[in-house]
């Protein structure tokens, strides 16, 4: 079995450049970073500082035909994803394993409509908010992959052992559930809960753990998706809400969510990523998704607010 030695990483953002950093100094792999044009300029210009140390990768554009990568990890934000998902054509071969680490369950149905399912692994990140300030990363260094096969897809068993050697040699914690696909739901159930609620009401985690009221509404999002989860067949559905809500618990009360940082930022959210989403499926599914709806139309509304500030 050929090991993975060829990497393009497409997005070296907050949680990119994790990744980017790690593969970098593992020594052993050549990595290249598809940047466009504009980007292109500006690292060339003023290289990422990620943990106060200053990292020159190799960047490659859209239209390059000299490398295939035997590994390619999507990293960016959703307004960059579709974008993206077109750039890695010419960097594709016939082997070519293709991560999406972007929040949500939809990306890679996305990208196995282009690319086929023998290419794409189910996966998602966990991970310690990094803090972006212009050029400048600063990142605890918890963070993880967690990824698996799609059990109906050709290849898929195989290329999960592929990655798996290839984070060990990298020093990429990693984690391998039992069933990807109820796993991917579980973070997206805490998501859809969490983002965007605390986007509108600038809370954080601590802040939204002592409101009943808060949290009352946050279980109602929750209960939405887990009906659309049960129409796509995850399996062992009827705990899911419980163990959401645990998660939702664990979680560091001065922690912010990523909508809201976006939101403080004066940046575009992930909306429609999160609850766009459930109210999309639910659409399909003739499931009613009032809650995600209304959230979802508030969130709207403050890119409304931002866009009349420019």
């Amino acid at each position: 079995m050929d090991e993975i030695k060829n990497v393009l990483i497409c997005g070296i953002g907050a949680v990119g450049s994790i990744y980017a950093v790690k593969i970098q100094n593992s020594k052993n792999h050549n990595l290249k970073v598809l940047v466009d044009v504009e980007r292109f300029k500006k690292y060339k210009s003023s290289p990422l500082i990620f943990n106060d140390v200053e990292y020159n990768f190799d960047y490659v554009l859209p239209e390059d035909q000299n490398f295939k990568a035997d590994l390619i990890i999507i990293a960016t934000k959703f307004s960059g994803f579709s974008r993206a998902k077109e750039d890695i054509k010419n960097f594709l071969k016939d082997d070519t394993i293709i991560l999406s680490l972007l929040n949500g369950v939809t990306s890679e149905n996305d990208l196995a409509e282009l690319y086929g399912w023998k290419r794409v692994l189910l996966s998602y990140c966990i991970c310690h908010s990094a803090v972006r300030r212009g050029r400048c990363v600063v990142h605890d260094g918890v963070s993880k992959i967690v990824f698996g096969a799609n059990e109906f897809a050709e290849n898929s068993k195989e290329n999960v052992v592929k990655v798996k050697s290839f984070f060990e040699q990298c020093g990429i914690d990693y984690e391998i559930p039992d069933d990807i696909k109820r796993s991917m739901w579980l973070k997206f159930m805490l998501n859809i809960s969490a983002n965007p609620l605390s986007a509108i009401f600038r809370m954080t985690f601590g802040e939204m753990l002592k409101n009943t009221k808060f949290m009352d509404m946050a279980y109602k999002i929750i209960l939405e998706a887990q009906q659309i989860a049960i129409a796509e067949g995850i399996k062992n559905a009827d705990t899911m809400p419980n163990e959401a809500m645990q998660l939702f618990n664990a979680m560091i009360p001065e922690g912010k969510t990523s909508m809201l940082q976006d939101v403080e930022a004066g940046r575009k959210t992930e909306i429609d990523l999160f609850s766009g989403a459930v109210v999309k499926l639910g659409e399909k599914y003739n499931i009613p998704t009032p809650y995600n709806k209304i959230v979802k139309e508030m969130v709207e509304i403050i890119h409304k607010n931002q866009d009349s500030k420019q």
